[in-house]
């Protein structure tokens, strides 16, 4: 059975996806950028082979047409932690990915599951202190993220209390982009 990659997103709808950059860009703008970011990590998943891919999305039952086919399941409800559990519970090797870090890539995946040789836990870290991955192996906390605080600096270093007394690694640090200034230094030519 091949290893299973979860991308986690909003349906894309305006007026509803990222929702802190839509008010510094505006709602189509902001769904423009959701639905090339999604539409591009989607892509690069599928074109790999190694590993079986299923979009997540919330709300429930959202239908939502893009270029490009993928299995589509319902995140369900509750809080992110517990949509992300029933998730990550369904598969024995899985990693689950953010949609909004504009790097993240195929070869990511690939390095999670590598590194799920000698670790029971692998994340990959926000420069916001939050994470945009988490792989795990078959071993791991009943409690999968205890008291983590979404959507704060603190939630990488949170949910690592809950992994203290197993094997953990680290991919490399990405930024999302959630504001307009993060928006802006993506979009800065490089060079």
């Amino acid at each position: 059975m091949k290893d299973m990659v979860v991308v986690f997103a909003r349906a894309p709808r305006l007026g509803t996806v990222k929702r802190r950059l839509a008010r510094a860009i505006g709602d189509r703008a902001a769904l423009r950028f959701h639905l090339s970011t999604l539409t591009a990590l989607l892509r690069d998943l599928k074109s790999d082979g190694r590993f079986d891919v299923v979009l997540a999305l919330t709300p429930d039952r959202a239908r939502v047409r893009l270029p490009i086919r993928v299995a589509h399941a319902d995140q369900g409800h509750g809080d992110l932690g517990r949509r992300m559990a029933r998730a990550l519970g369904k598969y024995r090797r899985v990693a689950l990915m953010g949609c909004d870090i504009p790097m993240a890539t195929a070869a990511d995946a690939r390095a999670a599951f590598r590194r799920l040789g000698t670790a029971d836990a692998v994340f990959g870290p926000a420069q916001d202190g939050g994470y945009w991955l988490i792989a795990l192996g078959p071993r791991r906390p009943a409690d999968l993220f205890g008291a983590t605080r979404w959507s704060t600096g603190h939630a990488l270093a949170d949910t690592l209390l809950q992994y203290r007394h197993r094997r953990t690694g680290l991919l490399r640090c990405l930024a999302d982009v959630d504001t307009e200034a993060d928006y802006r230094r993506l979009r800065r030519p490089s060079g």
